[in-house]
C-alpha cells in the first residue's frame, strides 16, 4: 500500500467563490447548525439527526481539523446576506474503510440551500484546493445506496462510480437500509482535464 501523509498548510484556507464564502467555523454558526442537524429531511440518510450537544460536537472538531491542518471541513456562508448554509469540504476518515487511507469529500446543507448549485459550487473550490493547493491525487466521497440526490451531486461534480466497491459503513447498524454505501472517486488528471472542456 502507498504511503499517505495528511497534507498540513499555513495559513488557513479560505475560499471566496461568486456566491459563497467557505469558510472556518464561527460561534454563531452553532445554532443554525444545529437547526440543520436536527432537521429529518436533511438527515434523512443519516442514522438519526443530531442533538444540540452532538451537533456543537461536531462543529467543533471540523474547526479543529481546519486549525490543525489548514483545510477541513469549511462552514458555508451566502455573501449575499451572511447567512450559514451549512458546511462541505475535505476530510480524512477516523475509521477503518476498505479504501483507506483517503480523502473524502463531505457536505451537507440546509434545505433552503438545496437546488441552486450551491454545494457543486462549494464542490469545486474544494477540488481545487486538494487537488492544486493540497497536491492530491485522489479525492473520494460515498453515501448510503439509497440517496439518490448525493449521488446525483457526485456525478455532476464529475466523480466516478467505482461499482465494485461497494461497501458496508461501520458506523451504521447491521440490517439497515442505510447500511450499504457506494463509493465515488475522482483523480487529478481527470480533473484537471475537465477544467479545459
Amino acid at each position: 500500500m502507498q504511503a499517505f501523509t495528511v497534507p498540513v498548510v499555513t495559513p488557513i484556507i479560505e475560499i471566496t467563490t461568486p456566491r459563497l464564502l467557505i469558510r472556518q467555523w464561527r460561534e454563531e454558526d452553532l445554532v443554525p447548525f444545529a437547526a440543520m442537524n436536527a432537521d429529518p429531511k436533511v438527515m434523512e440518510f443519516f442514522p438519526s439527526p443530531l442533538t444540540r450537544e452532538q451537533s456543537d460536537g461536531m462543529a467543533a472538531r471540523c474547526s479543529g481539523l481546519i486549525v490543525e491542518r489548514g483545510w477541513g471541513i469549511w462552514a458555508l456562508e451566502t455573501r449575499d446576506d451572511g447567512k450559514f448554509i451549512g458546511f462541505l469540504g475535505l476530510h480524512t476518515p477516523g475509521y477503518n474503510l476498505p479504501f483507506t487511507p483517503c480523502v473524502e469529500m463531505g457536505w451537507r446543507l440546509c434545505t433552503e440551500a438545496w437546488g441552486k448549485g450551491l454545494a457543486s459550487e462549494a464542490a469545486h473550490a474544494a477540488f481545487n484546493v486538494g487537488f492544486n493547493q493540497l497536491n492530491l491525487n485522489e479525492i473520494v466521497a460515498f453515501t448510503a445506496l439509497p440517496n439518490i440526490r448525493s449521488q446525483a451531486l457526485m456525478q455532476r461534480m464529475g466523480m466516478i462510480l467505482s461499482p465494485d466497491e461497494n461497501f458496508d459503513h461501520p458506523a451504521v447498524g447491521p440490517g439497515s437500509w442505510l447500511q450499504e454505501h457506494c463509493l465515488y472517486r475522482l483523480r487529478k488528471g481527470d480533473w484537471a482535464a475537465a477544467q479545459f472542456l
